[in-house]
């Protein structure tokens, strides 16, 4: 079983040179305070084939190691959570809990390095893969991630594979980012709710100076000598954002639609209110490749979106397969007696259309 996994990790590795790892998370809030993280997964090499986790607590799970080593870590679940899954049911990378915390992972690559995996110290360590799996089964809080990280060793299953960083958001609405950089944890607090990937989390932060000029609404007009400028359209107030689809593009322009939405005055409003936002940083396949070279035959290269309305204690999702929004209801599931179940995002990899009947 452990060497199926494996497998499953050098699926998505060999192909990293020619793929580009893309994750967009925002963080909304309802009018009355309520936290509404979101954020979407890309992977333009192949269907991840995505899977839903069902958790209960009481459950146990071992660390996968590098090399096919024997078990790592052991891990009991305290917090029952549902999470969704990339390849495999033990890969979740991203979840709620029934505390009402909320984790995910987004990829890292060429910035964080984690601690080299030493066979003696397996008892305290833990893959990349599984960091978010245990926090949303172990934690209420983020004090309590980070009192508890100081023990535990994480590492890479396959060297060939991006490293990660993490963004943790608890009830109270606070959020924060873990980046291992150097075999060392960096925690930063984000007041924003915005997280991409590569560079570092202040780098991105320091290059929102380099857009102080943007803002909401329309432009002025403009006298040069005796001609009138004026703009084309509206909100031209963001003209000169960057739309590409890097990092720290994506960045800025999640800062700024994320900052100028409208507050909603419910949670579910808020929850729809995401899932708009982020059709801004659908990433289609095609641009991921090279002229010449073979495309996968996926849809696109934005694979899933996912939002957690972790008041209410609902996680939604929507697919690259089926845009249609589906939803997790933690609040009606028993996390004492329910059992470790998992099934995939869709159950048919087909967009439903609805007809529309004239009579």
């Amino acid at each position: 079983m452990k060497r199926l996994l494996l497998c499953a990790v050098f699926t998505i590795t060999a192909l990293l040179p020619e793929t580009a790892h893309a994750c967009t998370g925002i963080t909304l809030r309802t009018a009355g305070g309520t936290p509404v993280p979101a954020r979407t997964i890309e992977w333009a090499g192949n269907d991840l084939e995505s899977k839903y986790a069902i958790v209960p607590r009481g459950f146990k799970q071992h660390s996968l190691l590098p090399d096919d080593q024997p078990d790592g870590m052991e891990f009991v679940s305290r917090y029952g959570y549902v999470g969704l899954a990339v390849q495999e049911k033990e890969f979740v990378v991203e979840g709620l809990n029934e505390a009402g915390l909320s984790a995910g992972l987004f990829y890292f690559p060429a910035y964080g390095k984690y601690v080299e995996y030493h066979e003696e110290l397996k008892a305290n360590t833990i893959s990349d893969l599984q960091l978010v799996s245990w926090i949303l089964g172990s934690f209420k809080t983020i004090d309590e991630v980070k009192f508890a990280m100081t023990d535990v060793r994480v590492v890479t299953i396959d060297p060939r594979g991006s490293t990660v960083h993490w963004r943790i958001t608890e009830e109270s609405g606070r959020q924060a980012v873990l980046e291992i950089i150097n075999g060392k944890p960096k925690w930063y607090e984000n007041q924003l709710g915005v997280l991409t990937n590569s560079p570092s989390f202040d780098w991105h932060l320091t290059n929102l100076n380099n857009y102080v000029n943007l803002s909401a609404g329309p432009i002025s007009q403009r006298k040069v000598g005796n001609m009138t400028l004026t703009a084309f359209g509206g909100g031209g107030g963001l003209h000169g954002i960057p739309g590409d689809m890097t990092p720290p593009s994506r960045f800025v322009r999640a800062a700024f639609f994320q900052t100028t939405a409208p507050q909603q005055a419910t949670a579910e409003k808020t929850v729809t209110q995401a899932f708009h936002l982020l059709n801004n940083f659908d990433i289609p396949t095609g641009i991921q490749f090279e002229e010449g070279q073979e495309i996968p035959d996926i849809p696109s290269a934005t694979q899933w979106t996912v939002v957690s309305d972790i008041a209410n204690r609902r996680i939604y999702y929507r697919t690259m397969h089926n845009s249609n929004i589906r939803c997790f209801d933690l609040k009606s599931i028993d996390f004492k007696k329910v059992k470790h179940q998992w099934g995939m995002l869709d159950k048919e990899k087909k967009q439903p259309i609805e007809m529309v009947v004239i009579k």
